[in-house]
């Protein structure tokens, strides 16, 4: 008889776990792109918004740039109320292996265990960690725009968090899962800092990935599309980082950054604007690169996200309004850029264009700015700019089935 039982009980489970896996799809996330500046020991509270639903989340806590192993105290999860401030019926404890602590290797990364906290999309999330140590390269993503708190000691379950002080930037968090319905998929969006949302609002969620994501979710066609923005600030396509220029080119990181995400089914690639701004400010002959070799590394990573099963959507580079100092481009680079521009939309590369030069452009001056749209650096759009980019995508895009 027990013998009997256990046989049924082992075919049972040999006919179940495709059911009980879950289906993981990335929510939110904020790609490593430099080591910041030393952190003595603390507690860092990070408020995220995660763009899709679902039954439990997880978390990768990164320390890519770390000069040495990071420890972790201890992570907790909650949803947040406003500010740092959590509802403390929801507080988590987050577990690696099980455990509260962990030591994260140099230059690795560790995801959690998967925390039993059922999230909606669009609820914001607090995300505490206890560095019992301190870091003295601490893994960095630079523009967060959103306040991160830092607050001395153990304060990982405070519910409040008067005394803390503030930062703009993210830190070690570098995704966030969540276990969705099984047709859930993902749109990841990949670029510089115009998809990291320099110029918008901080804490106000107005870049234009976040504006997309809500006319997504407003449609029920589009009800279980996530959408993650991999943009790093200060990025190029082609090259690495060279002061001012930041973190590993988007050849080098789109593995990471958009092919591993889980659940990616599109890619919107806006790349390519500060290979041709650098080509004007640095002097070595490498980053002089041409308009040919910018289309050229545009098209490898197409065919790379088609190898991988994604969509490619290739995004015009942006136009700029009358603008001097760093950001100022030579007859010649408004030239590469132009070239750059027609490529995208003429040259079949990608499953589909999205114009954001036309959307952002002055009418009386096509190619320019409009002041309507201009944060004030004549480069970066304002809240405005980002919603009018977001309008210009059409949603008829992500219709393909899951």
């Amino acid at each position: 008889m027990h013998r009997i039982a256990r046989l049924a009980a082992a075919l049972i489970v040999a006919a179940t776990p495709a059911m009980a896996r879950p289906h993981w799809v990335a929510a939110w996330g904020a790609p490593p792109d430099q080591a910041g500046p030393p952190l003595p020991p603390q507690t860092i509270r990070q408020i995220v918004r995660v763009s899709l639903g679902g039954s439990a989340v997880r978390l990768r806590i990164s320390n890519l740039y770390g000069d040495a192993p990071l420890r972790l105290g201890s992570a907790r999860l909650a949803h947040a109320t406003g500010g740092a401030a959590v509802d403390p019926a929801s507080d988590r404890a987050v577990t690696f292996g099980g455990r509260a602590s962990v030591v994260v290797p140099k230059g690795g990364s560790v995801l959690s265990d998967p925390v039993a906290l059922p999230v909606e999309a669009f609820d914001r999330l607090a995300v505490s960690v206890r560095l019992p140590d301190g870091a003295h390269a601490p893994t960095w993503h630079g523009e967060g725009a959103a306040k991160a708190f830092l607050v001395p000691g153990d304060k990982v379950s405070a519910a409040h968090l008067p005394a803390a002080s503030t930062d703009t930037s993210r830190w070690f968090l570098t995704d966030v899962e969540v276990a969705a319905t099984p047709g859930a998929r993902l749109l990841v969006a990949a670029g510089d800092s115009i998809t990291d949302g320099v110029g918008s609002t901080e804490d106000a969620d107005a870049r234009w990935t976040d504006v997309l994501s809500r006319r997504l979710h407003a449609d029920p066609r589009f009800s279980d599309v996530a959408v993650v923005n991999s943009g790093v600030a200060g990025n190029r396509l082609l090259n690495d980082a060279a002061k001012p220029f930041i973190g590993p080119s988007l050849l080098h990181r789109f593995a990471r950054d958009v092919l591993d995400k889980p659940g990616a089914r599109w890619v919107v690639i806006l790349s390519g604007g500060n290979d041709v701004t650098a080509s004007g400010v640095l002097q070595d002959a490498k980053d002089k690169v041409s308009a040919q070799q910018i289309t050229d590394g545009l098209a490898a990573l197409a065919a790379r996200a088609r190898s991988h099963g994604l969509k490619v959507y290739g995004a015009t580079l942006t136009p700029r309004g009358p603008v001097t100092g760093f950001f100022a481009l030579s007859p010649e680079n408004e030239a590469k850029r132009d070239a750059v521009n027609a490529w995208i939309r003429t040259s079949g590369a990608f499953d589909a264009v999205i114009d954001f030069e036309a959307a952002l452009s002055d009418p009386a001056r096509p190619g320019v700015m409009s002041p309507a749209y201009d944060s004030g650096d004549h480069v970066h759009p304002n809240d405005a700019g980002y919603r009018a980019m977001a309008a210009a995508i059409d949603l008829g895009l992500f219709t393909s089935p899951p």
